[in-house]
């Protein structure tokens, strides 16, 4: 039997960051047990806050809505690149160079695989450090260019991978014109964002499920995102 991880953070206003110009995140009780005999709050916010998976459509006009894409897409094998040590500098670019050395540690990516960047960066939620502050404001660590051509170039993404990371998204934060978001979603490539408890998330062996509401013409949407571990399988660092 699979061991299952949980790699989202819990949702709530008081200490979900915002990306900077998203809408604000708002629950509201409309109805308790004591007045109506039952619990229920209206929940109001983007559908790339918090954890949250996005998909084609989010930066290609003619790419494929949430409720386009097949199962198949939302459940995928995961590799995880840890580069915490390189992310104390907040605009850094994980290089082709990174992405080799996990191979020679850990073999080849296998083809139509989440790509998991671990930069630390879900241990600073709920915290100003996040988000950033003055001149750190929005400057997270992310993909390069070039690491995302090689990717693709070499077939290790195919068309049904993701890029995943614990940060706002797959962009060097300082980087205002997604580059690396548009070459992403093309086909049925997908993103995975503001991960959560990666630590809990092995180099290799594992796959991610990602679960939520579909959306219709959605652009992906805030989800629970599951990491299934073979029982022999654990995280390392």
């Amino acid at each position: 039997m699979d061991t299952v991880v949980n790699l989202s953070h819990v949702h709530d206003p008081a200490t979900t960051p915002l990306y900077p110009g998203d809408p604000e995140f708002r629950l509201e009780t409309v109805a308790t047990v004591a007045a109506d005999g039952y619990y229920l709050r209206y929940i109001r916010q983007g559908e790339h806050t918090g954890t949250h998976w996005g998909a084609p459509i989010h930066f290609d006009p003619q790419g494929l809505a949430a409720d386009r894409l097949d199962p198949g897409d939302l459940f995928l094998p995961a590799v995880k690149i840890d580069v915490r040590d390189r992310c104390a500098d907040r605009d850094y670019a994980i290089t082709v160079a990174d992405l080799r050395r996990w191979e020679h540690d850990h073999g080849r990516i296998p083809a139509g695989a989440a790509v998991v960047a671990w930069t630390g960066w879900d241990g600073k939620w709920g915290t100003p450090e996040f988000a950033g502050a003055g001149a750190a404001a929005g400057r997270q660590p992310g993909f390069s260019v070039a690491a995302v051509e090689w990717l693709l170039g070499t077939g290790r993404l195919g068309r049904r991978g993701a890029l995943g990371i614990d940060t706002f998204g797959p962009d060097v934060g300082a980087d205002d014109g997604y580059a690396v978001s548009k070459l992403l979603y093309r086909e049925h490539r997908i993103s995975l964002e503001c991960l959560a408890n990666l630590a809990a998330l092995p180099s290799t062996g594992a796959r991610i499920l990602v679960g939520g509401p579909l959306y219709r013409d959605g652009s992906g949407g805030p989800a629970t995102i599951f990491a299934l571990l073979p029982v022999s399988s654990s995280a390392t660092a």
